[in-house]
């Protein structure tokens, strides 16, 4: 690595700013003129999983409203400590069965997944791993020698997806670490990142990380998560055309959210507003039942009759699949 970019990578500006995130729900209310009160009872959500949101973000809310499509996504709110119906686990997604070594997962044929590490930029409320147990399931300990060894013993897994977490949390430094591993497996041929950075902390895609996926000799498809067109702007486009500039293949994942995004206009919006930034709708996810989550669900009716909305309106290459991950089957269920 040159002197340079190791001095670059040593305080980056997006490290600095995902230092400066929010994690007060006061603050939080405070920067968005909204009452006070409205903190009151969040204090268990807080201690069972706690705020963290980009500044950068936040500014993306309309202050006054507390029913923000962006702010209900991060806001702890006394439903996710109510009591939850049976459904509503722990591990909704069977993750801990599918663990192959110390985070490293693989569910489907060709393909497995490693959780990078356990810290994102921003805490989804809905997040179907706010339960996971990270520190005994991180794949970055032992400089990933358990997951690559497991790895590099099947050769049928082409494809490699990051996940975490979000793996972009890592710095350049511990992500090239990482990737000289894979090179030494060729069969490894595909890198997939799933992160929601380019959107929540679009700084963080740098000239060093550019560097370092321009460096690699797989192909390369990002995953965004954007679940509302509001979390786009002129600097998540510019993210998103600087990763199309070396490469990448730039997809999207959208949690279906009560009071959210359970509107045909607003997922409309939202695949034309995806297009717009030379991202291409993938999934439309139906909620993981994760405890804490109950508040956010959408039934099924509602979210097939959603979509055949978006068919009516748009193109076929902007309508996402509707899916549930349903534990023990060999892909995603389509809904």
């Amino acid at each position: 690595m040159s002197k340079t970019l190791a001095v670059r990578d040593h305080h980056p500006n997006w490290q600095k700013l995902y230092a400066d995130a929010v994690s007060d729900p006061a603050e939080l209310l405070r920067l968005l003129d909204l009452e006070p009160e409205l903190a009151n009872g969040m204090d268990d959500a807080q201690r069972q999983f706690s705020l963290r949101v980009p500044r950068g973000f936040i500014a993306r809310m309309e202050p006054g409203n507390r029913h923000d499509p962006l702010l209900l996504q991060v806001l702890p709110l006394p439903q996710e400590t109510a009591l939850q119906p049976t459904q509503f686990i722990d591990d909704p997604v069977d993750d801990h069965a599918a663990m192959l070594a110390p985070g490293l997962l693989q569910k489907y044929s060709g393909r497995a997944l490693l959780v990078a590490t356990g810290a994102c930029a921003i805490n989804c409320r809905y997040c179907f791993r706010r339960h996971f147990p990270y520190a005994d399931a991180n794949a970055a300990s032992a400089n990933w020698g358990p997951a690559l060894e497991q790895l590099a013993g099947d050769r049928d897994i082409t494809e490699v997806i990051l996940s975490g977490g979000d793996p972009l949390v890592l710095s350049d430094r511990r992500l090239r670490a990482l990737t000289d591993h894979l090179r030494e497996l060729p069969h490894i041929r595909t890198l997939r990142i799933h992160t929601r950075m380019p959107i929540v902390l679009p700084e963080r895609i740098d000239e060093g990380l550019l560097e370092w996926l321009t460096g690699l000799h797989q192909q390369i498809v990002v995953v965004l998560h954007g679940n509302h067109p509001a979390e786009f702007d002129a600097n998540v486009d510019r993210a998103c055309g600087a990763l199309r500039g070396v490469g990448a293949t730039l997809l999207n994942q959208s949690v279906l959210l009560r009071r959210i995004n359970d509107r045909a206009d607003t997922l409309i919006a939202l695949s034309r507003r995806l297009f717009e930034a030379q991202v291409l709708p993938y999934y439309l996810h139906a909620l993981d039942p994760v405890r804490g989550a109950a508040h956010f669900d959408v039934p099924d009716g509602k979210a097939r009759s959603l979509v055949e909305q978006m068919r009516r309106a748009l193109p076929g290459y902007l309508v996402p699949t509707l899916v549930r991950e349903t534990p023990g089957e060999p892909n995603k269920t389509p809904l």
